[in-house]
């Protein structure tokens, strides 16, 4: 198995789900991982399965929406570290699940706000570091409605939509003048309180854990993979 050792990388949404398993993934093969998100005790609970499994991470608590956070984080990594091996970007706001017509404003702006604000601002705080890296990689994750939109998703699948157009043209923006790679994630059907949220009536044990996209995640950062790449991530059950 290849591995991550000496790479450092930066995962938003590390708290739970899909942005926990990846955390775990990454450090376990050798990665630092720097692990963000709101809540401190849930990001101190991944530090100590990474610690304790050998590994090795920093958490960075931020509040993604907050106006100068990714700011405040950028400069506190760039004072600790020369470069950014890898952005995974976990994060992301499901508002509640509406026609098109009965959007509530409050959980749109969230939505935005999370969801593409926050990438275009990650983006732009980390581009200097992740430029320094030797082979630096950018990992979106997305979901399906974004290029197939469903009723009652417009909210959620209109941020997602911009949000994978943000990371492509910023894939095309940097990939001739560093070496810089950008691919973008569909964990499909995954067990996280985001899908149970969506599916309440759904038993969570019917579709696969966060832990096989984290995997996969880890797996992805090792591989050389041309910049634009997209994948979905299938149940190896």
């Amino acid at each position: 198995m290849e591995t991550l050792n000496g790479r450092l990388a930066l995962v938003t949404g590390a708290s739970r789900g899909i942005g926990a398993a990846t955390a775990l993934a990454l450090a376990s093969r050798g990665a630092h991982v720097v692990l963000t998100g709101r809540d401190v005790k849930a990001l101190e609970k991944i530090e100590d399965e990474i610690h304790d499994a050998g590994g090795a991470s920093t958490i960075a608590p931020v509040d993604l929406g907050e106006t100068d956070g990714i700011a405040r984080l950028a400069s506190a990594i760039a004072g600790r570290w020369d470069r950014l091996d890898a952005l995974v970007i976990s994060a992301a706001y499901l508002p509640t699940l509406t026609p098109v017509t009965q959007i509530e404003p409050k959980q749109f702006g969230q939505a935005i706000t999370t969801n593409i604000l926050a990438t275009q601002a990650l983006l732009a705080a980390f581009d200097p570091l992740l430029k320094r890296a030797d082979a630096a990689r950018v990992i979106g994750l997305t979901s399906s409605v974004a290029t197939e939109p469903r009723a009652y998703w417009s909210a959620y699948a209109a941020t997602k939509s911009a949000f994978e157009t943000l990371l492509d043209c910023y894939a095309q923006e940097v990939e001739r003048i560093s070496e810089i790679r950008v691919a973008i994630v569909d964990p499909g059907a995954t067990r996280t309180s985001m899908r149970a949220k969506a599916y309440p009536g759904e038993d969570p044990k019917t579709v696969k854990p966060a832990e096989i996209v984290g995997e996969r995640i880890a797996a992805l950062l090792t591989e050389g993979f041309t910049t634009g790449h997209r994948e979905r991530v299938v149940n190896p059950s």
